[in-house]
């Protein structure tokens, strides 16, 4: 079975240009076939507020209202997405930018309003893996901004992190799949302000202990949960670290198993 690594770039390596450019070059040294995943929320927080539209957000989500989804197609379908796909050109990688209305490739329903109303907030039902698979047969690097659609129009902002994990799920029918979290820090750590305190390995029954003494929460909160949720789904391997996860020979990053 052929090897697929899916990459989500977090939205700090995304807004630092020097940072962005070391990350794609990684990413195009990658071996075999490959997907990439991002999101830009935090461009998309400071362009609303420079456009006077609040930007809410409850758990690590995003709350997206109607004019708060204008900003973030703008950014996430339009600034961000074609600013890495011409890097990524750049570096000899055939990219190609896409939203997952673009080929029908990511299906979605808007959130169910429980306790929250999340506005236009997609939760996933599938991805076309056949089509991304036609991508990836032509030399086609797929790069995923976070937007999904419902079929009937509309378009619908959803957290990157799990259109990673969704992707990584469908296309394990057909790939031996690699799922990167790549962020800012060296992988999960047990002192946020210890690069150096690096949880090596978290399994089902560690992950418990560190959000019982709250070292996983916020943001990692959603992050962990796709994780494990991939890995449940036949994904082969999950890992979360920095730009420097993606070389060949890197050792310090966080990986996640059952």
């Amino acid at each position: 079975m052929k090897k697929l690594s899916i990459v989500k770039i977090g939205g700090n390596v995304i807004e630092d240009q020097a940072e962005l450019h070391r990350f794609l070059v990684n990413f195009s040294k990658m071996e075999g076939s490959k997907i990439l995943v991002h999101g830009g929320g935090k461009l998309a927080t400071k362009l609303a507020s420079q456009m006077g539209i609040e930007s809410k957000m409850t758990h690590g989500r995003r709350i997206t209202d109607a004019k708060s989804l204008e900003v973030i197609t703008m950014v996430y379908g339009g600034l961000t997405n074609k600013n890495i796909v011409v890097q990524l050109q750049a570096l000899g990688i055939n990219a190609i930018g896409l939203s997952g209305a673009d080929g029908n490739t990511i299906q979605a329903h808007k959130r169910p309003v429980k306790d929250v109303d999340f506005g236009f907030v997609g939760d996933l039902d599938g991805i076309n893996s056949e089509l991304i698979s036609s991508f990836l047969h032509v030399g086609l690097t797929p790069v995923f901004c976070a937007i999904s659609h419902d079929g009937n129009g509309q378009l619908l902002n959803t957290n990157a992190d799990t259109i990673a994990s969704e992707i990584a799920i469908g296309m394990s029918e057909s790939y031996e799949t690699t799922l990167y979290y790549c962020f800012e820090k060296k992988g999960v750590l047990m002192n946020v302000s210890d690069e150096s305190s690096v949880v090596k390995n978290i399994d089902s029954k560690s992950y418990k202990e560190l959000l019982d003494k709250n070292i996983i929460a916020d943001g990692m909160l959603p992050k962990m949960h796709n994780c494990f949720l991939a890995l449940q789904q036949k994904v082969n391997k999950v890992c979360i670290g920095d730009i420097s996860m993606l070389q060949s020979d890197s050792k310090v990053f966080t990986t996640i198993t059952l």
